[in-house]
C-alpha cells in the first residue's frame, strides 16, 4: 500500500485533511471513503488497518478526519451528525473531481451510521459497509454521561471523551434525535448493505445491527465480529474485515477481471505502447507491476527490473538461511536480506580506472534476529552464499530467444 497526504474543501470553505490509501500499483479499480468512529481520526488503528486490506485488494481508500477534528480545520464545537454526512458527500465530490467517483463507503461506529444518510446522496456509491454501528445516532448520547442533562440545561458542556475534552452544543443533540438510521437505510434504493457487529460490543449492542438490518431492503448482509470490540483495535479482525468487504463488494460494482496472461513460461511480461515503462508481469500465479522510477519517464507503479532481480537474490538467501537453520534445530527468530545492484570496479581488475572494467556488483547484508553464536553465525554466512540464485547468477548462463 502507498498512502498520500491530501485536502479537500467544504461547501462552508472548511479544509478537511485525508490520506488516500492506494494499491501498490497505484491503478486502483475502485474508490472507497472511510468515515471514522465518533471523535476518532483518520489515523485510528481500526481505520489504518480496514483500509490497507482494502487497498491491498485493489481498492483506492480515502480516510479524512471530519471537521474539527485530528488535522482538519473547523471548530468540532460547531459540528454535529448532519454535518459528518455533509463532509462525507463533500470526500466524494474530490474523488470525483481528482481521480474517480467511489463505489463504496465504509464506516465505523457513528461513521457507519453517517455512511447510510450520505450513500443516499451519492449517486455513485453501489455497495456500502457499516462496522459496528448504532441503528439510531441518539445512540451516542449515553457516552455523555451526567453531561448530558449539562448541555440539555446549559446549553453546551465540556465532556471528556477516551481522554480528550470536546465542548458539545445543545444543537449537537437536537441535530441526532431528528436521524434514524433504520429510516435511511430503508430508502439506500438498492445500493447494496454489509453489516458487521460483535455479539460483544459492549458500546453498541448488537441489537442496533438487528434493527438496521430489518429495516435495510435487499441486497443486504449481515457478518458477526464474534470476539472483537466495539473499537476493532485487534489488526487481524480490521484485516479480515477489510478483506471480507472487498470480496463481498465484488458482487455489486465494476472490478474489472485481472489480465490473464496464458504462456507455457515461468515467466511472462506484457507492455502496451501506451503504457510506457508500466509492464505487467505473470510470475507463477501471481501478477505484479514492474516499472521505472518517474525521473526516467516511468510511472514508479512496481519494482525496475534489476530492483526485481535483487529481490530474487534477497528472497532466496532468506529462504535458504531459513531452511538450513530449520535443518541444524537452530532457532533464527527473522532473516532480513538488503540487497542493493549497482555497477562497481572489479577489485581484482588491473585497470579499475577504466569505466568498461566495472562488472555488475550485488551487495548484500543480511540481519538475523537469533542467538546463534559465532561458529554457527559464520556457517549461515556460508549458506547464504549456496542459495540458488546466488549460484545462478555466479553461473555460465545463456538467454535463447526466439518469435513466438
Amino acid at each position: 500500500m502507498k498512502s498520500s497526504k491530501i485536502t479537500f474543501t467544504t461547501s462552508k470553505g472548511v479544509t478537511l485533511s485525508g490520506r488516500l490509501d492506494m494499491p501498490l500499483h497505484q491503478d486502483p479499480h475502485n474508490f472507497a471513503i472511510f468515515a471514522h468512529c465518533f471523535t476518532c481520526t483518520k489515523d485510528f488503528s481500526a481505520v489504518r488497518n480496514v483500509s490497507k486490506a482494502l487497498a491491498s485488494e485493489g481498492f483506492g481508500v480515502l480516510r479524512f478526519d471530519f471537521t474539527g477534528l485530528g488535522d482538519s480545520d473547523g471548530d468540532f464545537e460547531d459540528t454535529n451528525f448532519s454535518s459528518n454526512v455533509e463532509d462525507l458527500v463533500q470526500a466524494a465530490n474530490f474523488l470525483t473531481k481528482e481521480y474517480k467517483a467511489p463505489s463504496l463507503l465504509v464506516g465505523h461506529s457513528l461513521g457507519g451510521a453517517a455512511a447510510i444518510f450520505a450513500a443516499s446522496e451519492i449517486p455513485t456509491i453501489q455497495a456500502l459497509a457499516t462496522i459496528g454501528a448504532p441503528s439510531n445516532p441518539v445512540h451516542v448520547r449515553k457516552q455523555f454521561g451526567a453531561k448530558a442533562e449539562e448541555v440539555e440545561s446549559k446549553g453546551k458542556a465540556t465532556v471528556s471523551l477516551a481522554g480528550r475534552d470536546f465542548i458539545f452544543k445543545k444543537q449537537f443533540f437536537d441535530d441526532l434525535e431528528n436521524q434514524s438510521c433504520g429510516a435511511a437505510a430503508s430508502k439506500l434504493d438498492g445500493k447494496a448493505l454489509l453489516i458487521f457487529h460483535s455479539p460483544q460490543d459492549a458500546t453498541v449492542s448488537i441489537k442496533n445491527a438487528e434493527e438496521i438490518y430489518h429495516a435495510a431492503k435487499h441486497p443486504k448482509s449481515f457478518v458477526t465480529l464474534d470476539g472483537t470490540e466495539h473499537l476493532l483495535i485487534d489488526k487481524k479482525s480490521a484485516s479480515y474485515v477489510g478483506k471480507v468487504i472487498a470480496g463481498w463488494a465484488a458482487r455489486y460494482i465494476n472490478v474489472p477481471e485481472q489480465e490473464q496472461i496464458s504462456t507455457s513460461h515461468q515467466v511472462v511480461a506484457s507492455l502496451d505502447d501506451e503504457d510506457g515503462f508500466t509492464t505487467s508481469l505473470k510470475l507463477g500465479n501471481h501478477y505484479l507491476k514492474a516499472d521505472e522510477p518517474i525521473r526516467v519517464g516511468g510511472n514508479d507503479y512496481g519494482p525496475t527490473p534489476y530492483e526485481l532481480l535483487a529481490g530474487s537474490l534477497s528472497a532466496c538467501t532468506a529462504m535458504t538461511i531459513q531452511m538450513y537453520a530449520k535443518r541444524k534445530g537452530w532457532k533464527i527468530e527473522n532473516v532480513e536480506v538488503h540487497t542493493t545492484y549497482s555497477k562497481t570496479h572489479a577489485e581484482d581488475c588491473n585497470a579499475c580506472e577504466e569505466e568498461k572494467d566495472k562488472i555488475d556488483t550485488f551487495s548484500r547484508d543480511i540481519k538475523l534476529i537469533s542467538d546463534l553464536d559465532e561458529k554457527q553465525l559464520k556457517r549461515i554466512l556460508q549458506i547464504a552464499d549456496k542459495c540458488p540464485v546466488h549460484k545462478t547468477l555466479h553461473n555460465k548462463t545463456q538467454v535463447i530467444t526466439t518469435l513466438i
